[in-house]
């Protein structure tokens, strides 16, 4: 059926058609199971009507005998049958030579037609020319005719990819390597009805397509084998060198090196590892695993300090840590208890080869850069704002440093070291007004003790003479220890108590209550911590009568007495 009207059939309008009762039938039905009118002769059909003339309720005679109905071909041009005779067989046997309808046995049945969205006629051809399909959707009417495939010259042609000397892979037709099927059983198991790829085609006689996947089959098994080869040969290469390095010995040299030797300075804080590298760039040692390796198997490897070491080229590791180790190869520059500034000026002048004096004119200009902490220097009197504040200890000075970098090295190693004894935490419960004071406490205490069981003692004694109900000194320390530092000496004899107070100086304790400005030297830690932590007793006086023996008194009668055995003591040349 065609939008320009119905084609003729078998089966009546219906009711739900809206073109029922159009003509055609004129109304009439047949339904399925009745008999034909006409004393059971075969049902005459009304003239077709012309395509186009079923809307205007015209009909056509179907007792003419000649009709000529023009149909289409497949291109669209007009035909018409030769004799001009529409034959229309009996009941059952319909012949449309239109194009339209299929030969084959029919019975009367009413079909319904299909509806949709848009209508009882949506989906149908617009054009009547061409095949023409059953169009009334009654599956019971007519065999369904199986819609032919349109012509292959009529497809559109795809492009051909590029081809290349490379295995166009599974998406070309080509079989996936491990797919788990060989080419022959593929070729077997070829269904008639399987559409076929590009890939399935077979070359020249019947066997180029097979023996092309071989090739390429073969080609791919070479990649596959020298790809695993070459992984297998890194994996040996990486494992040799993992060997190497967690279980192989490490490159070393042997003896105790050759006659040239090399100055290196190891800085604080470094590890083996750091310490290796220093000694392997001197040419010490030939690698850094040999020497982290000789260390770890000496006892005191771990002992090894920061400092300047003299040591020879190519050594073995061994006999590196072994001299590092002993006093012969320290180079460092050691600062002793007790020291002062000035005398700690001229050793660094000497070990930077620089001109006597240097180091002491660049502290007295650049001190306030070196970092100093916030409490030091918080009295204008003080004679050397350094002062204290450069712990004795081992420091790596050679030539080449800069006197400000080994002063500011110091400082800083100064600033921890107190920071871990807690000079700032525990000045207020000694009764002092500041970190300082108490590093003025410790320098006197190392100035005037000789052990560590005098320290303790010493420190008492300031203490003491610091308290203000101090009836035996009135709050004067009377410190020998001073006046030599205002005097720039260290002397027994200094004077008669009489001439020493007659000394205007800040730092003269005969004539000044209290602590001097700052300190007077460099305390070491024991007697630090003897500042810290003072002996328990009420001596007001104390006097050394040998190096190895201090007598203390509690009163100026005791203290007398204990005079005479000290001048005994130096007639006798003790």
């Amino acid at each position: 059926m065609t939008e320009y009207g119905r084609s003729p059939g078998s089966e009546p309008w219906h009711p739900e058609d809206p073109l029922y009762g159009d003509g055609g039938w004129g109304g009439q039905q047949t339904h399925a199971g009745q008999q034909p009118p006409y004393g059971g002769q075969p049902q005459q059909y009304p003239e077709q009507p012309q395509y186009g003339d079923w809307g205007n309720g015209q009909q056509a005679d179907y007792g003419q005998a000649q009709q000529h109905y023009p149909y289409y071909d497949g291109q669209g041009h007009p035909q018409y049958p030769g004799q001009g005779h529409q034959q229309y067989p009996d009941q059952g046997q319909h012949h449309y030579q239109g194009g339209g309808w299929d030969t084959g046995t029919h019975e009367h049945v009413q079909a319904a037609y299909p509806t949709g969205p848009e209508g009882p006629y949506e989906g149908q051809n617009a054009a009547y020319g061409g095949r023409q399909h059953d169009q009334y959707g009654a599956h019971d009417a007519y065999p369904q005719q199986e819609p032919e495939p349109e012509p292959r010259a009529s497809r559109r042609a795809e492009p051909e990819p590029p081809q290349t000397d490379w295995d166009p892979g599974p998406d070309q037709g080509e079989h996936a390597f491990f797919a788990g099927a060989n080419d022959d059983d593929d070729d077997d198991s070829d269904e008639p009805g399987r559409r076929r790829g590009r890939g399935d085609r077979k070359g020249k006689g019947g066997k180029g397509g097979k023996a092309g996947k071989k090739r390429r089959n073969g080609c791919a098994c070479l990649v596959v084998v020298l790809v695993i080869g070459g992984g297998i040969g890194g994996v040996g290469y990486f494992g040799y060198q993992f060997y190497q390095s967690r279980f192989g010995a490490a490159p070393d040299y042997a003896g105790n090196g050759t006659s040239e030797t090399v100055t290196v300075t190891i800085p604080k804080g470094a590890d083996g590892y750091a310490i290796g590298q220093a000694l392997k760039k001197a040419g010490v040692v030939k690698s850094v695993d040999a020497f982290v390796t000789a260390q770890a198997n000496n006892a005191e490897g771990n002992t090894i300090q920061a400092g300047v070491y003299v040591l020879k080229k190519e050594m073995s590791a061994a006999s590196a840590v072994s001299l590092m180790l002993s006093d012969e190869s320290r180079n460092n520059l050691v600062i002793a208890e007790g020291r002062r500034n000035a005398q700690i000026y001229e050793l660094i002048d000497q070990r930077l080869g620089v001109k006597s004096g240097t180091t002491e004119e660049v502290a007295k200009k650049e001190w306030k850069s070196l970092g100093l902490p916030d409490w030091a220097n918080d009295n204008q009197d003080i004679k050397e704002p350094l002062e204290g504040f450069l712990y004795p200890s081992s420091y790596p000075v050679s030539k080449g440093m800069k006197p400000e970098d080994v002063l500011k090295e110091m400082v800083d190693f100064s600033k921890q070291k107190y920071a871990e004894l807690g000079l700032e935490k525990k000045a207020r419960s000694l009764n002092l007004d500041s970190p300082l004071q108490v590093l003025t406490v410790a320098s006197l205490v190392q100035a005037e003790g000789k052990s560590k069981d005098d320290f303790e003692k010493v420190a008492r004694v300031v203490y003491n003479r610091l308290k203000p109900d101090n009836t035996e000194t009135y709050g004067l320390l009377d410190f020998d220890s001073t006046v030599n530092y205002l005097r720039g000496e260290s002397k027994l004899a200094t004077g008669s108590v009489d001439q020493l107070r007659q000394i205007d100086d800040p730092y003269n304790t005969y004539k000044i209550k209290g602590l001097p400005p700052g300190p007077i030297n460099n305390p070491g830690e024991v007697a630090i911590e003897a500042a810290l932590n003072p002996a328990k007793g009420n001596w007001y006086y104390f006097v050394s009568i040998s190096e190895d023996e201090t007598l203390f008194a509690e009163t100026n009668e005791e203290q007398n007495r204990n005079r005479e055995k000290y001048l005994e003591a130096q007639k006798n040349g003790q």
